[in-house]
């Protein structure tokens, strides 16, 4: 609920890298201006932000020459707070609204205690969807949302029930990948660990495969299906797995896309296969968010958080990312 709100102050504490490479070492907590918004932007008091892997590959170089823009940087994009002043063009928006946000990539911002966000990029969030979880869906669940949508699955009821693998299904993006496909009347196989198993049950996977186990690392459907789509989240399996696994048309969409990836959907293309490896870069969109913001007010859609740090505690947060392994996201908070 819109309301009154104190005056933003003139400085605030932030977690930034000077430089490339240095991992959770390489942040640094310091004492920096409050930005204010531009036109078309709102400045956010932010509440939760939480951590994607991009996050620290950016940090480690592996996006250079694009990303970051410029250093010192402030990291993260994914986040949910409270309105605390509005640019010029905005009118959708006022001080005091809640709301989940995707910041710029090219500017970060996100582990500071306020941030300026698009207002394009911004969704408002009733107060039955807490800060952390918003925080989780920008990158986790609108790449899980655009990767479903590449394999075809439809939302709206009218959407054929396709058979889908989601790799890796514990972790960020393949949590939200289960409940969603699930949510398009999908049937879902799912990879994970054998202690997330029953987790990923509970939200949705029809069929569950420990990926340690030799049923598991050959990601058959116990129950004989083809795919008709692979929702890819982990690394270091290529083509030559999936390949056998899949429908006349199936296609595997793979969110982290290595050189090899390219060049093999690259050559799908050209050669016009009908079974494809199709890389997905996120698009961001402010329809897609409020869809899912909304999946989320009305308890069809689920954030499952790993953790909760607080910004003092930024470094520890970042660590566990880079480890691997989290369930769900996590979450850095603001307050304390």
């Amino acid at each position: 609920m819109a309301g009154a709100a104190a005056t933003p102050p003139a400085m605030m504490r932030a977690v930034q890298y000077d430089a490339c490479g240095g991992g959770a070492a390489g942040l640094k907590h310091v004492e920096v201006p409050v930005p204010s918004a531009k036109k078309n932007e709102v400045l956010l008091k932010l509440e939760a932000a939480t951590i994607n892997p991009v996050d620290w590959k950016i940090q480690k170089g592996m996006l250079r020459p694009l990303l970051p823009r410029r250093l010192p940087f402030i990291p993260v994009t994914d986040v949910a707070g409270v309105v605390a002043g509005v640019g010029p063009g905005v009118n959708d928006f006022a001080v005091g609204d809640q709301v989940v946000a995707m910041l710029n990539s090219m500017n970060g911002g996100g582990l500071a205690e306020y941030a300026v966000a698009a207002a394009n990029l911004t969704v408002k969030r009733t107060p039955n969807v807490s800060a952390a979880e918003g925080a989780g869906l920008p990158i986790a669940a609108g790449t899980a949302l655009q990767a479903l949508r590449s394999i075809g699955a439809k939302f709206d009821g009218t959407g054929e029930p396709l058979n889908v693998l989601v790799t890796a299904a514990s972790g960020g993006v393949g949590l939200y990948a289960v409940q969603l496909a699930k949510l398009a009347n999908l049937h879902v196989t799912a990879t994970c660990g054998a202690r997330n198993a029953e987790l990923v049950r509970g939200l949705g996977a029809d069929e569950v495969l420990d990926y340690r186990t030799p049923e598991g690392a050959a990601m058959r459907s116990p129950s004989g299906r083809r795919y008709d789509g692979v929702v890819h989240c982990t690394v270091g399996v290529g083509w030559p797995a999936f390949e056998p696994l899949m429908a006349p048309r199936g296609k595997v969409v793979d969110i982290t896309p290595n050189f090899s990836a390219m060049l093999t959907s690259a050559l799908h293309a050209v050669t016009l296969r009908r079974k494809r490896l199709v890389p997905l870069l996120l698009s961001p969109n402010k329809a897609d968010l409020e869809f899912l913001v909304g999946l989320v007010e009305e308890g069809k859609l689920r954030t499952v958080v790993d953790s909760r740090f607080p910004l003092g505690d930024a470094a520890k947060a970042w660590q566990k990312s880079i480890d691997g392994h989290a369930t769900g996201k996590i979450v850095v908070e603001m307050e304390g």
